[in-house]
């Protein structure tokens, strides 16, 4: 059926999405031509992460667009609706930081990641730097050489900034436009690629503090001084345009791309990101997607210097012919850089991947034939935890293709039988999974308990209840708390794992990463718990401002380290001493 279905495919351009035996998309590609793309996974051998996915291969579907670039989109949006199993690989998750200059109302400098910058004028950007202390650094050393605005928010009288020189009274006193010129034009010069401004700068300050015998101040900016000739000194002058841009830099080898993304701004490199992945559908293809979903989180420079077999017609149509691929001079000489990088990156670490995915994926495919599973792409743990039978919790944590999917982690307050181990796990499973079906959401191959047969029981009575067929199985500890045995939920027997295995240190991960979780959510819970028993019969406290002072400072110990006007932010004075002289009491009587 699948050959009958592959020879009525299109010779159109379109989206072609990839199905398991489940009938969950785990891949979703494009194509100029979508009768010869599809039917090339089929028609000839494949290696590597590419034969993995033809291996899970059950069904298809594709989507017939009227050009190559409308078939991009589409796959983008694809990708981001359902996640596959095999386009993951090729998201990024860093964010580097910029140096942001705010303009007006008054001139401020701040360092932000570049997802958190909210596009405004009288707004300048700067940057990335792949170094977070060195701009962190930088924009310190900015605030103490120029009188920048420092606090937060518009106060109504002038902060001890003002008066040890170092803002020039904003919020207060009226400001020498000139000064203000003037200061921006020297800081906008350094941040553009003036490094001189910035030394005469610290020169200047030293001498003043040199002269004032005030030597400990001048020897700190002497430090300064050095740290940022080191820094300017790393940046090497490439091109004399002073244009922003990115070259990217490819080396494609054993079934591996390794990325060298170099950074160029005002003709100086500030730094670089490496990347290493698996191909899965072709060079192009997976570069194309890598590009995109890198951009989608970094500002795009003006230009993308990249090799020419990269360069495809839909980069060029999706980002405005922003990419140049240079044929001789300085831009091809910062290309073959940034290739050579990329070729070190990968000799460098192309074993620790491999071993990595050997510790991630290869155990998860040895687990997946251990408990004879068609399928293992995502396992839920569960873990309880109470005090004696108060704030009783339950924790679930998620693993996908052998790593922790953290932003799949719940956290649940048990409401029912708290003093029960086995009613509480019936709670959380069916509170779990009869959502997951209401909403439709993605089920596990695979669920693992922190305990034995009761355990295992108690999951399994309320997934009869709920018709669904899930795999269980039970982790123990042995008397040191240490993971010790996996049992099957079958059959409810102990599974023999090698001590020394992938699978047994696989197994170990997860259990401490449910135990982790769950205890450190058990740890807040009980440390609310005891701030809203101390605050219980304090007069002027009700339940709202309890919950600020909960809010606000965490725990009780953090109450009594605060102040009479710490706490007044938050409850009127009255009632803050009372708070205070009750905490204070209370201490003493603990003593």
């Amino acid at each position: 059926m699948l050959k009958e279905k592959l020879a009525q495919i299109p010779n159109k351009p379109g989206s072609y999405q990839m199905k398991n035996k489940d009938g969950i998309i785990i891949y979703v590609g494009k194509a100029k031509n979508l009768h010869k793309r599809v039917n090339s996974y089929f028609n000839r051998v494949q290696t590597g992460k590419t034969a993995k996915l033809v291996s899970e291969i059950a069904d298809f579907s594709y989507i017939v667009t009227a050009s190559e670039l409308e078939a991009f989109l589409l796959e983008i949006n694809l990708i981001k609706q359902y996640d596959p199993k095999y386009n993951i690989l090729l998201k990024d998750d860093k964010s580097y930081p910029y140096i942001e200059y705010i303009e007006k109302p008054y001139p401020k400098l701040k360092v932000s990641r570049y997802l958190n910058i909210k596009k405004k004028e009288h707004k300048k950007l700067f940057g990335p730097y792949p170094n977070a202390y060195a701009a962190r650094r930088i924009v310190n050393l900015l605030n103490r050489l120029y009188p920048l605005k420092k606090c937060d928010g518009n106060p109504k009288k002038v902060c001890l900034y003002y008066h040890i020189g170092e803002c020039l009274g904003y919020c207060e006193k009226k400001v020498d436009a000139e000064k203000l010129r003037q200061m921006q034009e020297d800081i906008l010069g350094f941040l553009n690629g003036n490094d001189k401004i910035l030394k005469d700068k610290i020169e200047e300050k030293m001498r003043f503090y040199s002269e004032s015998l005030n030597f400990e101040l001048a020897l700190e900016l002497k430090k300064e001084l050095d740290y940022i000739n080191i820094v300017l000194d790393k940046q090497k002058i490439t091109l004399q345009d002073l244009t922003n841009r990115d070259c990217i830099g490819v080396y494609f080898h054993n079934g591996y791309i390794s990325v060298q993304i170099l950074f160029i701004r005002n003709g100086k490199i500030v730094g670089g990101h490496t990347d290493l992945f698996p191909v899965v559908s072709d060079l192009q293809s997976d570069m194309e997607h890598y590009i995109t979903m890198f951009y989608a989180r970094h500002e795009i420079p003006k230009e993308i210097i990249v090799r020419e077999d990269i360069c495809s017609e839909v980069l060029q149509e999706y980002f405005e012919h922003k990419f140049v691929v240079p044929q001789k001079g300085q831009k091809k000489k910062l290309l073959l850089m940034a290739e050579e990088n990329a070729r070190i990156t990968f000799d460098n670490e192309m074993e620790l991947v491999l071993k990595k995915e050997d510790a991630t994926e290869g155990a998860n495919e040895e687990l997946r034939k251990i408990l004879k599973l068609d399928i293992l792409d995502r396992i839920d743990l569960f873990d309880n935890s109470n005090l004696f039978g108060d704030w009783s919790v339950s924790g679930m944590v998620v693993f996908k293709g052998g790593v922790p999917a953290k932003n799949e982690y719940r956290k649940y307050k048990i409401s029912f039988d708290k003093n029960d181990d086995y009613d509480m796990m019936r709670e959380v499973i069916y509170r779990r999974y009869q959502r997951a079906m209401v909403e439709k959401s993605e089920l596990p191959n695979l669920i693992i308990v922190d305990g034995g047969i009761g355990q295992i029981h108690a999951c399994k009575e309320v997934l009869d209840a709920l018709h669904l067929e899930i795999k269980v199985c039970g982790l123990k500890k042995n008397d040191k708390h240490r993971t010790n045995d996996l049992v099957d939920g079958d059959t409810l027997e102990v599974i023999d794992i090698p001590r020394d295995s992938q699978v047994f240190h696989y197994l170990t991960r997860m259990q401490d990463e449910v135990h982790r979780y769950t205890i450190n959510y058990h740890r807040t819970v009980r440390s609310k718990g005891s701030i809203s028993s101390v605050l219980d019969g304090i007069p002027g406290i009700g339940a709202k401002r309890k919950k600020d002072l909960i809010k606000t400072f965490g725990s009780v110990t953090a109450m009594e380290k605060a102040s009479l006007e710490e706490l007044s932010k938050v409850v009127p004075v009255e009632v803050a001493k009372t708070l205070q002289s009750y905490l204070m009491s209370r201490k003493e009587t603990d003593v």
